[in-house]
Protein backbone atom coordinates (compact mmCIF):
# COMPACT_ATOMS: atom_id res chain seq x y z
CA UNK A 1 0.00 0.00 0.00
CA UNK A 2 1.34 3.32 -0.74
CA UNK A 3 1.00 6.48 1.17
CA UNK A 4 -1.18 9.50 -0.20
CA UNK A 5 1.12 12.36 -0.76
CA UNK A 6 -0.29 15.19 0.62
CA UNK A 7 -0.55 18.29 -1.82
CA UNK A 8 1.86 21.21 -1.20
CA UNK A 9 0.96 24.18 0.48
CA UNK A 10 0.43 27.35 -1.64
CA UNK A 11 2.34 30.41 -0.67
CA UNK A 12 1.10 32.19 2.97
CA UNK A 13 -0.68 34.76 2.01
CA UNK A 14 0.04 38.29 3.26
CA UNK A 15 -1.04 39.39 6.84
CA UNK A 16 -4.73 40.90 6.60
CA UNK A 17 -4.81 44.30 5.69
CA UNK A 18 -7.99 46.82 6.43
CA UNK A 19 -9.15 47.39 3.06
CA UNK A 20 -10.83 51.00 3.00
CA UNK A 21 -14.07 50.97 1.99
CA UNK A 22 -16.45 53.25 -0.03
CA UNK A 23 -19.81 51.47 1.07
CA UNK A 24 -22.32 54.16 3.53
CA UNK A 25 -24.15 52.77 6.09
CA UNK A 26 -27.51 52.64 4.05
CA UNK A 27 -28.19 49.41 5.79
CA UNK A 28 -27.38 50.57 9.42
CA UNK A 29 -29.62 54.22 9.11
CA UNK A 30 -32.45 52.42 7.55
CA UNK A 31 -32.50 49.60 10.86
CA UNK A 32 -32.42 52.41 13.02
CA UNK A 33 -35.39 54.43 11.33
CA UNK A 34 -37.02 50.64 11.78
CA UNK A 35 -36.93 50.71 15.59
CA UNK A 36 -37.10 55.60 15.68
CA UNK A 37 -40.40 55.08 13.45
CA UNK A 38 -41.72 52.12 14.98
CA UNK A 39 -41.86 53.59 18.43
CA UNK A 40 -43.40 56.77 17.41
CA UNK A 41 -45.86 55.04 15.03
CA UNK A 42 -46.86 53.15 18.16
CA UNK A 43 -47.53 56.32 19.71
CA UNK A 44 -49.32 58.19 16.63
CA UNK A 45 -51.61 54.97 16.21
CA UNK A 46 -52.57 54.33 19.85
CA UNK A 47 -53.37 58.04 20.43
CA UNK A 48 -55.49 57.96 17.22
CA UNK A 49 -57.35 54.72 18.22
CA UNK A 50 -57.53 56.53 21.75
CA UNK A 51 -59.28 59.62 20.69
CA UNK A 52 -61.37 57.98 17.67
CA UNK A 53 -62.71 54.27 20.20
CA UNK A 54 -62.56 55.69 23.57
CA UNK A 55 -63.73 59.15 23.63
CA UNK A 56 -67.46 60.02 22.88
CA UNK A 57 -69.49 57.43 21.71
CA UNK A 58 -66.59 55.56 20.32
CA UNK A 59 -66.86 53.84 17.22
CA UNK A 60 -70.89 54.77 16.98
CA UNK A 61 -69.60 58.38 16.18
CA UNK A 62 -67.31 57.61 13.80
CA UNK A 63 -68.86 59.31 10.72
CA UNK A 64 -68.21 61.71 8.17
CA UNK A 65 -68.92 64.65 10.07
CA UNK A 66 -66.57 63.34 13.19
CA UNK A 67 -63.56 63.29 10.32
CA UNK A 68 -64.76 66.58 9.22
CA UNK A 69 -64.79 68.08 12.14
CA UNK A 70 -61.06 66.02 13.37
CA UNK A 71 -59.74 67.22 10.08
CA UNK A 72 -60.89 70.98 10.38
CA UNK A 73 -58.13 71.05 13.23
CA UNK A 74 -54.90 71.72 12.11
CA UNK A 75 -53.64 69.50 15.31
CA UNK A 76 -55.20 66.56 14.05
CA UNK A 77 -53.93 67.47 9.83
CA UNK A 78 -50.50 66.85 11.20
CA UNK A 79 -51.44 64.05 13.51
CA UNK A 80 -52.76 61.84 10.77
CA UNK A 81 -50.42 63.25 8.04
CA UNK A 82 -47.27 61.77 10.68
CA UNK A 83 -48.85 58.82 11.17
CA UNK A 84 -49.52 58.32 6.93
CA UNK A 85 -45.98 58.87 6.19
CA UNK A 86 -44.21 57.36 8.60
CA UNK A 87 -46.23 54.29 8.54
CA UNK A 88 -45.67 54.57 4.38
CA UNK A 89 -41.86 54.93 5.17
CA UNK A 90 -41.32 52.30 7.69
CA UNK A 91 -43.63 49.69 5.27
CA UNK A 92 -41.85 50.40 2.52
CA UNK A 93 -38.51 50.13 4.15
CA UNK A 94 -39.38 46.70 6.00
CA UNK A 95 -40.66 45.43 2.12
CA UNK A 96 -37.37 46.95 0.42
CA UNK A 97 -35.36 44.38 3.04
CA UNK A 98 -37.85 41.62 2.38
CA UNK A 99 -37.11 42.31 -1.70
CA UNK A 100 -33.48 42.19 -1.09
CA UNK A 101 -33.67 38.80 1.11
CA UNK A 102 -35.79 37.15 -0.88
CA UNK A 103 -35.34 38.16 -5.26
CA UNK A 104 -32.38 36.40 -6.35
CA UNK A 105 -32.30 38.05 -9.85
CA UNK A 106 -31.32 41.54 -10.09
CA UNK A 107 -33.78 42.34 -12.95
CA UNK A 108 -36.51 40.86 -10.45
CA UNK A 109 -35.55 42.99 -7.70
CA UNK A 110 -35.69 46.29 -9.77
CA UNK A 111 -39.02 45.47 -11.39
CA UNK A 112 -40.21 44.76 -7.43
CA UNK A 113 -38.71 47.68 -6.07
CA UNK A 114 -39.75 50.12 -8.33
CA UNK A 115 -43.45 48.95 -8.05
CA UNK A 116 -42.93 49.22 -4.58
CA UNK A 117 -41.44 53.16 -4.44
CA UNK A 118 -44.24 53.82 -6.96
CA UNK A 119 -47.02 52.58 -5.12
CA UNK A 120 -45.70 54.65 -2.01
CA UNK A 121 -45.38 57.53 -3.52
CA UNK A 122 -48.59 57.18 -5.12
CA UNK A 123 -50.01 56.75 -1.55
CA UNK A 124 -48.26 59.50 0.19
CA UNK A 125 -49.14 62.08 -2.77
CA UNK A 126 -52.93 61.20 -2.60
CA UNK A 127 -53.55 60.55 1.29
CA UNK A 128 -51.11 63.96 1.35
CA UNK A 129 -53.99 65.67 -0.88
CA UNK A 130 -56.79 64.29 0.51
CA UNK A 131 -55.79 65.59 4.52
CA UNK A 132 -54.96 69.28 3.23
CA UNK A 133 -57.77 69.71 0.94
CA UNK A 134 -60.50 67.91 2.24
CA UNK A 135 -63.33 70.06 2.38
CA UNK A 136 -67.01 69.05 4.08
CA UNK A 137 -68.70 71.85 3.21
CA UNK A 138 -68.60 72.67 -0.61
CA UNK A 139 -70.29 76.29 -1.17
CA UNK A 140 -72.45 75.05 -3.55
CA UNK A 141 -73.80 71.90 -1.81
CA UNK A 142 -77.16 71.88 -0.68
CA UNK A 143 -77.75 72.47 2.59
CA UNK A 144 -79.65 68.73 3.64
CA UNK A 145 -76.60 66.91 2.37
CA UNK A 146 -74.34 68.87 3.97
CA UNK A 147 -72.60 67.45 8.03
CA UNK A 148 -73.29 69.61 11.17
CA UNK A 149 -70.09 70.59 11.50
CA UNK A 150 -70.65 73.06 8.18
CA UNK A 151 -73.49 74.79 10.56
CA UNK A 152 -71.52 76.30 13.71
CA UNK A 153 -73.92 76.78 16.51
Amino acid sequence: MTAQSTPPLAAPRSPYQRRRTTRSNYELYGWMFMRASGVVLLVLIFGHLFVNLMTGEGVHSIDFAFVAGKWSNPFWQVWDLLMLWLAMLHGTNGVRTIINDYASKDGTRLVLKGLLYLAFVVVVVLGTLVIFTFNPCPPDAPADLLPSVCFPS
